[in-house]
């Protein structure tokens, strides 16, 4: 089923060489065509993600791709066109995609074609222009929940709590009944992650003797894992806390990677975009309120400095706005 507005032509944010982000300019490109897996999606947003810069430095480039390339692994918008295997979504829906597999281009494009396996009905709650910011980081959010399996009850720890990944966890981590330690980047952070449910916010940039004396008050039997989203030092004195056996887990892109040490399980993760991982993010979010962080907007002509935007400091997420 098709829409009869979609056009032939769009405007998109395309590369024709590797590099930093003055490569990536405007232009107007085909609207591409779907298999009988696919829709075709009326973009609204895009989210900006170190990703995006992995693939514009030619570094994780989809397979299949051809330039120019279109970047843009997640996204929201409107399904303008299904094709006739297609089953769960349909022409007129409001969707979310995380989608690293995409060799018809992404989301920084007034039109994207995705399978529709990596594509999920925008949860209530969440405002439809900042969907497309979530998807990667909130699958990765669940995936680390999940290689940890904590029963309820247990405690926590986010580290780089008040980032992109790590503000969704702590949220997606209190409807799984744990107990939430957020360490958080400055007053800010701490303010975001206290408004999001944690029990307890503390600043990493603080002193961490203190810091893991007040931990040390809220689990004196000691944390049950630490969810990590930066490492480093201070990660180092943060597994102190841990209890004998603790797990520290981490998204594959960490750096530098946690080491191994004594009493202490270390397990690296991947986010999954699949139909039953969709169907499970969009349960936790509905079961209350859930909030999308976007540190900063900017329109598709903007992109460049939105990919210079990502090597500074900011709180959530930052978003392109398509339509």
């Amino acid at each position: 089923m098709v829409d009869g507005d979609v056009p032939e032509q769009m405007q998109a944010a395309a590369f024709d060489a590797f590099g930093g982000p003055e490569v990536i300019t405007l232009r107007k490109l085909p609207v591409p065509d779907i298999a009988d897996d696919e829709v075709l999606i009326k973009v609204l947003s895009a989210g900006v993600g170190v990703w995006d810069v992995y693939e514009r430095q030619g570094v994780l480039v989809p397979e299949g791709s051809d330039l120019p390339i279109v970047p843009g692994s997640d996204g929201a918008g409107t399904v303008v066109a299904a094709g006739g295997k297609v089953t769960g979504v349909g022409v007129g829906d409001l969707v979310y995609v995380s989608a690293t597999a995409r060799p018809k281009g992404g989301f920084y494009a007034e039109y994207a074609a995705v399978q529709a396996q990596y594509v999920a009905t925008v949860p209530h709650g969440v405002p439809a222009e900042h969907a497309g910011a979530m998807p990667t980081d909130a699958l990765t959010a669940l995936a680390g929940l999940d290689a940890l399996s904590l029963s309820a009850g247990a405690w926590l720890l986010i580290f780089g709590a008040s980032g992109g990944q790590g503000h969704l966890a702590v949220q997606l981590a209190k409807r799984q009944g744990l107990n939430v330690i957020a360490v958080a980047s400055g007053a800010d952070g701490v303010a975001l992650v206290t408004r999001l449910g944690a029990d307890v916010s503390l600043d990493g940039h603080g002193d961490m003797t203190e810091v893991l004396a007040r931990i040390r008050d809220a689990a004196p039997a000691g944390v049950d894992a630490i969810l990590a989203m930066a490492s480093g030092k201070t990660l180092d004195r943060l597994t102190e806390a841990l209890v004998d056996g603790g797990v520290v887990a981490y998204a594959h892109g960490v750096r530098p990677e946690p080491g191994e040490r004594p009493g202490v399980v270390v397990r690296a993760y991947d986010g999954e975009s699949s139909p039953r991982q969709l169907q499970r993010l969009n349960e936790l979010i509905e079961a209350g309120p859930f909030v999308v962080h976007v540190a900063e907007t900017f329109p598709l002509g903007k992109v460049r400095e939105a990919h210079k935007r990502l090597e500074t400091s900011y709180l959530g997420k930052l978003l392109l706005t398509v339509a």
